[in-house]
């Protein structure tokens, strides 16, 4: 049991330095369901009063406390969740004090929030708490790589076989830096099989790819995980583009002959603005510039889909190159999500779909939670019952943000 604490001169005063290495060293072999109670030491060293995790679930819904005694808080009607969208410290009166609630961040990627509580705010108390918040934020980020615990915290249902497998290779839904951002999202959350994502940065080039394979069962999972695993085998071993897919080609032909799937594969410079991409039988991208879609800017002439190397694919697939202009944002996506269908039977369609990024775009609201805000717009659109796995990518070009 870790000792007691030693009381500070006040909760303003300079923290013990002793202690708080104390606590550093041992939240380096802390288990994750020990997290809650290191949090609590850690804002009590801080002269804080508490602090307690909250992580979103899966469909970013829920903000689902550690405390497994605590109840979850919706994202979209609470101050925790107003943190969490907005990425910005709310403050909010509680019994002998305050809470103030600070979201958990990943670099770009939002894993939840922070509830810190305090007898009193001001700007020392405030520091402290976002010094708190980064600090979880990474140890929640290192342990979650291992910890089926955080895992199934995160769920609100039981996961499909075919989703386990296909989740266990995607990457974080939010990648990004100074001068790019990246982010996706999937549904059905806990049904996917044949859809993915993945995306990456090497040096200053962000890599994307959208995947589509053919069927809805665990094999068209199998067939989206060995494309995905080929594709990195060729990025990690310096590949150009061609090279990737050529890769994924034959990966699929080797192992799955029988298997195929759709795909967009993009590289972008994140210095030039030069994006490459080369389309495999999918939808065509899409450009959004000056808060409008740049029809048919990003359309290819058609290539066979993945996996058909040794019958319909050409010996070498064609790359195409554009030149992005700063704040230029591009879309990838499935059919499933232009194809999902109301009660009428009318298609959520392509024109629905971009205008609603558009507008959230334009009012302010960031690229992960215009995705999160869009999908939920159609699995309401479809009841919750997507006849298709539906998958969005969105990634914008920001050089004027170094």
């Amino acid at each position: 049991m870790p000792e007691p604490l030693r009381a500070s001169a006040g909760p303003d005063a300079a923290p013990d330095e002793n202690q708080l290495e104390e606590l550093i060293v041992e939240a380096q072999t802390a288990l994750p369901f020990e997290l809650p109670g290191l949090a609590d030491r850690c804002a009590m060293a801080l002269g804080l009063d508490s602090a307690l995790i909250y992580l979103v679930d899966l469909q970013q819904e829920l903000l689902v406390p550690l405390d497994e005694a605590m109840e979850s808080l919706p994202v979209d009607r609470s101050l925790a969740g107003w943190a969490y969208r907005t990425l910005s410290p709310r403050v909010d009166d509680a019994d002998a004090g305050v809470i103030v609630w600070l979201p958990l961040i990943d670099g770009a990627e939002r894993l939840g929030v922070l509830a810190v509580r305090t007898t009193a705010l001001n700007g020392v108390r405030m520091r402290r708490s976002r010094m708190l918040a980064y600090l979880f934020a990474m140890l929640v980020t290192s342990k979650r790589t291992y910890s089926d615990w955080l895992a199934a915290r995160a769920r609100t249902v039981p996961m499909r076989l075919p989703a386990e497998m296909l989740r266990a290779f995607l990457p974080s839904h939010t990648i990004g830096s100074s001068r790019c951002v990246s982010t996706a999202v999937l549904e059905p959350a806990y049904e996917i099989a044949g859809d993915a994502f993945d995306h990456a940065v090497i040096k200053d080039l962000l890599h994307t790819m959208i995947l589509d394979s053919m069927g809805h069962d665990l094999a068209s999972g199998l067939t989206t995980s060995v494309a995905m695993a080929a594709a990195r085998n060729a990025r990690r071993g310096g590949g150009n583009l061609a090279d990737v897919v050529d890769a994924v080609d034959r990966a699929l032909a080797e192992w799955l002959p029988d298997h195929f799937c759709t795909g967009v594969l993009c590289r972008l410079d994140a210095v030039t603005g030069v994006l490459r991409w080369v389309n495999c039988g999918h939808p065509p991208p899409l450009l959004i510039r000056s808060e409008r879609v740049l029809h048919g800017a990003l359309d290819s002439p058609p290539q066979p889909p993945i996996g058909l190397a040794d019958h319909l694919a050409p010996a070498t697939r064609e790359v195409h190159e554009t030149t992005l202009e700063p704040g230029d944002c591009v879309l990838l996506y499935t059919d499933g999500v232009v194809e999902a269908r109301d009660a009428d039977g009318a298609e959520f369609g392509l024109d629905r779909f971009t205008d609603f990024i558009i507008r959230s775009s334009s009012a302010g609201q960031r690229p992960a939670e215009v995705l999160r805000l869009l999908i939920h717009a159609i699995l309401d659109y479809q009841r919750n019952k997507l006849r298709d796995d539906a998958t969005i990518l969105l990634f914008e070009w920001r050089p004027q943000h170094r």
